[in-house]
């Protein structure tokens, strides 16, 4: 399974390519995840986890956090860089 926190590369639709953050666990096949879409382009949305290559960073985020609460956890995490797409 794919954890809450969890930075993933998306690898298939529109935004493959492009890494994202797990936001929560909707059930066994998908997840809510988010770019932020202000720094990766990848919008929040629900995504089938076999869409997504999980990788081995984590961030340590709140179940739901909005996408400002994330952006300032990956500033602080040193990763904001990463994200930019």
């Amino acid at each position: 399974m794919v954890e809450i926190g969890r930075v993933c590369l998306k690898t298939q639709g529109r935004e493959s390519g492009r890494k994202c953050i797990v936001v929560d666990q909707i059930d066994k096949n998908f997840v809510l995840i988010t770019g932020p879409e202000k720094i990766s382009g990848v919008r929040r949305r629900r995504c089938n986890i076999r869409h997504l290559e999980p990788l081995d960073k984590k961030v340590d985020i709140r179940k739901r956090a909005d996408d400002e609460e994330i952006i300032k956890i990956l500033e602080e995490s040193g990763l904001l860089e990463e994200f930019i797409a």
